[in-house]
């Protein structure tokens, strides 16, 4: 359940260094070019541009391409919707591909071959590969995750998971430690401890929008979010951190035993009106608003925000529980596509105001604009 919405806490301000010209469209996707001071975009103007930076220390559109509005190549397309997410996976030599008619399908990228296909749920908006196990994670608009086993010609499931009210809009895979982040349009994210096979999952609720983008830089055991508010968050993986309880149900307070409001028995053996139920977000136990009128963060179950716990709970929790294990930083600017390349250091974020910005996540966040305006 997404946390009730809060003021960010631990705010830090951008440091802009350089602003250039650029005069695209919306930014679809823009990626790092390895080992280079540079950018690639593409833009909803069916635009591509390399971004190369000159001795000024600005950045210029040094590549500038527009493609057809048809393709004048003929090809035979895997799906009969919109392509939602692509991979290419260098070691299999395949390219993995989602879209929104509800398919998921692996090519061979050598000569183009379809090699199988699988139908999803729902349209798909999350994908992530596994190299060393073959599993794919594949994210749709159900909120639902499912891992499959590819091979070379076919696939099987292996299982599937929900714990998103909405659906899922990123996925991010940690091969090291072998969990899998899920970010979802309820604003929250949960880590699916994969490698443990206990079905261990950890909600982390930082963001007040929906969850657009995610990265995981292995070297410092942080996760990277960025939400549609334009939030990025760095949250500190290197604690140990305690599921969610399951949230219990009652016919009546399970401290004071007041009766909810649709007891109606009780509450005419009482004659008491009913209560409105609520849930202690520490213990799970349903509970009454004079029981729970208190609010504190948690963070180690992933509770940056101030949330709704029972007054016993409340009085349990130490200064040390609440010490934050996040930072939060503001974009300026609505994010729609992350890319982080760990090597440096920097964070690539475009958003729908026709920005890209590149970042250093161990400082500041915001070192280089591309603008149009």
């Amino acid at each position: 359940m997404a946390a009730e919405i809060q003021p960010r806490p631990q705010t830090r301000k951008p440091v802009l260094l350089s602003k250039i010209e650029g005069f695209q469209d919306v930014v679809n996707t823009a990626v790092i070019i390895p080992k280079e001071d540079g950018v690639i975009s593409v833009s909803q103007d069916r635009t591509i541009r390399v971004w190369l930076k000159r001795d000024s220390g600005q950045y210029w559109p040094s590549v500038f391409h527009t493609m057809p509005g048809e393709s004048s190549v003929q090809h035979r397309s895997s799906h009969q919707g919109g392509v939602t997410v692509v991979l290419f996976v260098l070691e299999m030599e395949w390219v993995l591909s989602t879209g929104q008619d509800k398919s998921f399908t692996w090519h061979c990228s050598e000569n183009g071959q379809q090699l199988g296909t699988y139908q999803t749920a729902a349209w798909v908006s999350g994908l992530q590969f596994d190299v060393e196990t073959r599993h794919a994670f594949v994210g749709d608009h159900s909120g639902q995750v499912t891992i499959l086993k590819l091979e070379q010609d076919n696939c099987s499931l292996v299982t599937t998971f929900k714990g998103h009210t909405s659906n899922v809009t990123a996925l991010c895979w940690d091969p090291v430690q072998r969990v899998l982040f899920s970010g979802s349009s309820d604003h929250s994210i949960i880590m699916w401890d994969i490698g443990g096979r206990k079905g261990t999952a950890f909600e982390l609720q930082g963001h007040n929008d929906k969850v657009q983008g995610l990265c995981y830089a292995p070297h410092t055991r942080q996760l990277i979010s960025c939400g549609s508010d334009g939030g990025i968050v760095i949250w500190n993986m290197d604690v140990t951190r305690q599921e969610t309880p399951e949230w219990l149900d009652s016919d009546s307070c399970q401290k004071c035993e007041q009766p909810f409001f649709w007891n109606f028995k009780q509450m005419w053996d009482s004659k008491k009106i009913g209560l409105r139920q609520h849930h202690c977000r520490k213990c799970g136990q349903a509970v009454c608003g004079k029981c729970s009128s208190k609010r504190s963060t948690i963070p180690l179950m992933g509770f940056e925000f101030e949330v709704r716990v029972c007054d016993s709970c409340h009085g349990s929790i130490t200064d040390e529980e609440r010490a934050p294990t996040a930072t939060f930083h503001d974009s300026k600017h609505s994010i729609i596509h992350m890319q982080y390349e760990p090597t440096r250091g920097w964070l690539l974020t475009s958003g729908t105001d026709k920005i890209i910005k590149a970042s250093t996540c161990s400082h500041s966040i915001v070192s280089v604009l591309f603008d149009r305006d």
